[in-house]
């Protein structure tokens, strides 16, 4: 969901600091500053960057305490700016930035672990860091995996299964029952388009696709087309009608049934409430449950990205990519995956820049990881629509702004139970973000928040007993109030769902033995073509 563009700041926001306020800062700048002179050791700091036994020799102590006192002097200063909401986090984004651009670990003379490392090689680290930050100019992006180690469909996307239907956007994937009996009512999951559908169906023993065929449900899963130049077209309505609604329909005809069950992924949860905010105007009810993972429907707040999004910026997209002045395009994935990494630059920018440059160390193969890297483009119409009436105008939660699918829609027109999961720790989309939903959608609804972010959180099968989730049957206006009232349970969010979802999954009913019916029939072995295919240059 990037946004494509640094934040500017733009000349008509007016932004001051009260002198009286800067006069208190500096002059405690100056103290702290005085005392790191006559003693490295004076403030304390602690940086999980600067833990090593390397750092601890005087001059890079000293060298560090500075840096921490300037971070937190430009923070202190960012903070006491008098100004308007979204200047402050532009400021802020753009401070945090260039302080965590200018660590001293960042650079090799004064990061003493990298030059210990060129000792220790007789200076081969050096050669490595140069074919490596060769290698990362040639693909654009910090490489963050082993990339030789993984390939979809041998080790990742494994779970048994066939592509039963395919358009120009999507193909629908049925995967094989583990269970001599299924629930009657089949479960559809719909992937975002920004990235690849196998998140989802990583590797066996963290695969929420295989758990729930475990559990007894017939997963059908949309995989997207990476789009090309010949999608530059495409829109938000193709995603919804072409795509989701079109999914929705072939799913009801393969499984036999009137109603089925749903689930949509960030921006795929999006999709999807749209889909039934158009078959909610036209008196269709195809859907017995609702399940959103991450999701946004009211972008009122969206946390970091919000930094991005202006008029100026939606406007010049719209006229490049987005068909406004005749001029259509791709949005590039490659752009999409590096914005999202200078979200969190340390973790996923500088700390490989350290490590495969400045040390010359190849990264570890990570699942999760080269997920991350398998870009996908995304149509300029579609992108564009989805930056001016969700992110800028937020008109997907007024009733009755939008028109899709040759429907005004209006999302509390959704009465069906519907499953909210959002993540604590998001920076994608904010926890208490994804609970407003609970404020739109007007059937059933139990919201479940889990610890990590947006993927991890997600992520979380239970043998692994990790991280914990809250639970609270009361769904207050706000989302504060919600978690004061909320219990904390530990372990995977997992089994609380599949215990949600098995009341509206029907009678139990034996396996399908064979993929597809009537003239639905296998095409090709899971995971299919699409998935496959990487992302072109733009």
């Amino acid at each position: 969901m990037n946004l494509g563009n640094s934040p500017s700041l733009a000349p008509q926001y007016m932004a001051m600091i009260p002198p009286d306020k800067l006069s208190e800062i500096q002059t405690k700048y100056l103290e702290d500053l005085g005392k790191l002179g006559k003693d490295p050791s004076a403030l304390e700091f602690k940086d999980r960057r600067f833990m090593g036994e390397a750092w601890q020799n005087p001059w890079s102590k000293a060298l560090v305490s500075t840096y921490l006192l300037n971070a937190r002097y430009l923070n202190e200063l960012v903070q006491a700016v008098q100004t308007d909401t979204k200047t402050r986090q532009r400021i802020e984004f753009a401070t945090n930035q260039m302080i965590d651009a200018l660590s001293p670990s960042n650079f090799l003379a004064t990061n003493p672990e990298a030059l210990e490392t060129i000792l220790k090689t007789q200076g081969q680290s050096i050669q490595k860091g140069i074919l490596n930050l060769l290698g990362d100019l040639g693909k654009g992006k910090v490489s963050q995996t082993d990339e030789s180690g993984f390939e979809v469909g041998k080790n990742l996307a494994q779970t048994e299964g066939a592509v039963v239907f395919r358009n120009s956007l999507f193909e629908l994937i049925q995967y094989k029952p583990l269970t001599d009996q299924v629930y009657e009512r089949p479960f559809l999951m719909v992937p975002p388009c920004i990235n690849k559908y196998y998140i989802l169906d990583l590797q066996p023993d963290n695969s929420v696709v295989r758990y729930m065929v475990s559990q007894g449900h017939t997963v059908f899963l949309v995989s997207w087309k990476n789009p090309d130049a010949s999608m530059n077209r495409i829109t938000w309505e193709d995603y919804v009608g072409t795509g989701v609604l079109e999914a929705i329909r072939v799913t009801q005809e393969i499984s036999q049934q009137d109603k089925i069950n749903i689930l949509g992924f960030c921006v795929g949860g999006t999709l999807v409430s749209t889909a039934l905010a158009v078959l909610a105007v036209r008196k269709q009810d195809p859907i017995e449950s609702l399940t959103l993972l991450t999701t946004l429907l009211d972008f009122t707040d969206t946390g970091i990205l919000d930094v991005f999004i202006d008029e100026s910026l939606v406007n010049l997209r719209e006229k490049s990519i987005g068909g406004a002045e005749g001029r259509y395009g791709l949005l590039s994935g490659l752009e999409l995956a590096n914005t999202f990494s200078f979200l969190r630059p340390n973790e996923l920018v500088w700390n490989y820049v350290v490590d495969n440059y400045l040390k010359g160390n190849s990264p570890p193969p990570f699942d999760l990881l080269y997920w991350n890297g398998d870009s996908t483009n995304l149509p300029g119409p579609m992108y564009c629509w989805y930056l001016r009436h969700t992110y800028l105008q937020n008109d997907l939660a007024k009733p009755g702004k939008l028109k899709v699918c040759g429907e005004k829609i209006d999302l509390s027109k959704i009465k069906v139970p519907a499953y909210i999961y959002a993540s604590r720790d998001d920076h994608i989309v904010p926890w208490h973000s994804g609970y407003q939903s609970t404020q739109i959608l007007k059937g059933p609804i139990r919201f479940v928040m889990g610890a990590s972010g947006h993927i991890a959180g997600v992520i979380n099968p239970p043998h692994k007993k990790k991280r914990n989730y809250w639970t609270n049957s009361d769904l207050p206006k706000t989302a504060d109030a919600w978690l004061k009232g909320a219990k904390e349970v530990p372990g995977s969010w997992w089994p609380d769902f599949t215990e949600w979802l098995a009341q509206y999954g029907g009678k139990q009913i034996p396996a399908p033995k064979n993929y597809g019916h009537g003239k639905y029939k296998k095409l090709v072995a899971a995971p299919g073509t699409y998935v496959k295919e990487k992302a072109q240059k733009v």
